[in-house]
């Protein structure tokens, strides 16, 4: 369930990259659209950084010590 979680995480902070990118392109820069997508990006990479380092700390995840 965690991992399915982080993945959930990790595809919702690339589709607002991409729904940036496409409100850059569409809107030239002259709307709040492109500053809104880079907050939820940057929101939802903290909440996906914080997710993972409750899980770590947790014992849900663990850290590979041989690469």
């Amino acid at each position: 369930m965690l991992k399915a979680v982080i993945i959930v995480l990790m595809l919702a902070v690339i589709i607002s990259l991409f729904s940036g990118l496409f409100f850059l392109i569409r809107d030239g820069g002259k709307t709040n659209r492109v500053v809104n997508s880079l907050a939820v990006r940057v929101a939802l990479s903290i909440l996906l950084l914080v997710v993972i380092l409750i899980a770590l700390w947790q014992g849900g995840l663990t850290l590979n010590p041989t690469p």
